[in-house]
């Protein structure tokens, strides 16, 4: 997978020293436009060092630091995804933080003559095609699954579903009308208001907590700590929070 590096938000603190520093952080597509604000605005403050950005779908990403992409803050969308790179001793467990929180939501095309009205309403002609995050890989497509199979909808399902490989993908293909509706965390069906609409937000057994760790082959280990700090500070949550996402809980 070729790494899409934006040249961006770095020199988080000043460091005292006028050699520039380069961050590189992998980060769930979700965090794609929230995370491209924080960058100028980081920079500014902090000349001299520059945050490199990958956004992808989080089990992507894992593979890419399971690899040795060079890779300095690693952060999930999902507790599942950082526990396995916990478990393979790629991130610093002892500086695990979760930093933001999100909601899952059901969509459909803004201009749909239909609309759900409960999870059971997928099972019927109305939607042949359902867009779902790939399981394996994509949280947001683990948290569908649960909430289905928890319904005891997953089976009557699964035959209309069209896989994504990351949330953005899910919602590209109910914006441009491709399938029928589509789950999606409520930051991103907020992105395209005049293209999808929310039928209801569904609640999950757990809630969406998305984690951030420094990688532990980092060859940056402070700034990749003081990193995943600076994501729970007021200006940073304020930024977060402009683009919907909720404080960690």
């Amino acid at each position: 997978m070729k790494f899409q590096l934006l040249p961006s938000l770095a020199l988080l603190f000043g460091l005292g020293s006028t050699q520039a520093a380069d961050l590189t952080v992998s980060a769930a597509a979700s965090l794609n436009n929230a995370f491209q604000e924080l960058a100028p605005a980081f920079e500014a403050s902090h000349p001299g060092t520059r945050l490199q950005t990958n956004f992808a779908a989080s089990g992507a990403l894992l593979q890419q630091i399971a690899r040795g992409a060079p890779v300095d803050v690693f952060v999930s969308a999902d507790q599942s995804t950082m526990d396995q790179a916990q478990a393979q001793g790629l991130v610093k467990a002892e500086q695990r933080r979760n930093v933001v929180s999100n909601t899952l939501v059901l969509i459909v095309p803004a201009g749909s003559p239909q609309q759900p009205r409960s999870l059971a309403d997928l099972t019927q002609p109305a939607y042949p095609r359902v867009a779902i995050g790939l399981p394996a890989s994509v949280p947001v497509g683990r948290y569908t699954q649960q909430v289905l199979q928890a319904a005891g909808l997953w089976t009557a399902i699964e035959p209309r579903i069209i896989g994504a490989n990351n949330v953005r993908q899910a919602l590209d293909y109910v914006a441009r009308g491709e399938v029928d509706a589509g789950f999606v965390y409520a930051t991103d069906a907020a992105l395209v208001p005049g293209k999808v609409k929310v039928a209801f937000t569904v609640p999950t057994a757990q809630p969406i907590l998305y984690p951030a760790a420094p990688v532990a082959a980092s060859p940056q280990p402070a700034l990749a700590q003081q990193f995943v700090q600076w994501l729970l500070s007021p200006p940073a949550q304020a930024v977060l929070a402009r683009h919907g996402f909720g404080q960690p809980r």
